[in-house]
């Protein structure tokens, strides 16, 4: 009985070093698509029923935050896009990320409430 072949040898799979950056490129343009959502059905909340004081803070705050969010996003796509093999995501970045993202969801679930 002969063997068959079925493609590279196991742990030596081909692999295209531009689709990993270009997924996560998508991946952050997508994200940052859903937080432009959040700041603005935030700001859509906030301005429900007439301006308020504590919604023009909520209001303020979660375009500060989206903002931030932004930026950071814009970095990490301009670093992912400057190299054919770019570095991981520092922890500092990472940890704004996250922090700026769950304070956004906060921001805009308070202005629901």
């Amino acid at each position: 009985m002969g063997h068959v072949s079925a493609g590279p040898a196991a742990g030596t799979a081909l692999r295209d070093p531009g689709l990993q950056p270009e997924r996560t490129r998508l991946a952050w343009r997508r994200t940052t698509l859903a937080a432009t959502v959040v700041a603005v059905l935030a700001a859509k909340s906030a301005l429900r029923g007439g301006v308020s004081v504590g919604g023009a803070v909520g209001g303020a705050l979660c375009c500060v935050l989206w903002l931030g969010f932004l930026a950071l996003a814009h970095r990490r796509i301009r670093l992912l896009a400057a190299s054919a093999e770019p570095g991981a995501l520092a922890p500092r970045h990472a940890t704004a990320t996250v922090l700026v993202t769950v304070a956004l969801a906060v921001c805009g679930v308070g202005l629901l409430l």
